[in-house]
């Protein structure tokens, strides 16, 4: 469901992202007791330091203060969206080829399976995970439509 003051946020606070090399992965209100608490979380290819979260953190309440498109008392929060983050569509999928993943989807009539490797390929109606049998790495393919949830996973 679409949240349209998370949308108008979206939309200011992009432009100010962009020209500081990151990218917003998503933007989420958190209740924290009687507080709300905008929680925006970014990336760029090389990945997020404290100095990115402060940066974006300075300009972006520059643009909510400027703009006020909250009415209600929040908190702001800037960080990465973690190592091992979901993959929610075929955008993060991309980024994540050459990455290890970790999969969990439907095998079977009513079974479940998790499959751990390198994501090599990203087709129309699948994904290829190399992934470690006895000593050898198999590619295994994945029929995105039984994905029930993806991440990437931490290297060994």
């Amino acid at each position: 469901m679409s949240d349209p003051v998370l949308d108008r946020i979206t939309e200011l606070v992009e432009p100010s992202l962009r020209q500081l090399g990151v990218e917003l992965y998503d933007a989420q209100w958190d209740a924290r007791g009687r507080t709300r608490v905008l929680r925006l979380l970014i990336d760029k290819p090389d990945g997020v330091g404290l100095d990115d979260c402060a940066r974006v953190s300075n300009a972006v309440s520059a643009v909510l203060d400027a703009y006020d498109p909250i009415e209600d008392r929040y908190e702001l929060e800037v960080s990465s969206p973690g190592a091992e983050r979901p993959l929610r569509n075929d955008e993060d999928w991309q980024r994540a080829v050459g990455q290890r993943v970790n999969v969990r989807f439907r095998h079977g009539e009513d079974g479940e399976m998790v499959l751990e490797g390198r994501l090599v390929e990203i087709a129309q109606s699948e994904v290829v995970v190399e992934a470690r049998e006895g000593r050898a790495l198999v590619p295994v393919g994945i029929a995105k439509a039984d994905v029930l949830a993806a991440r990437r996973a931490l290297e060994f």
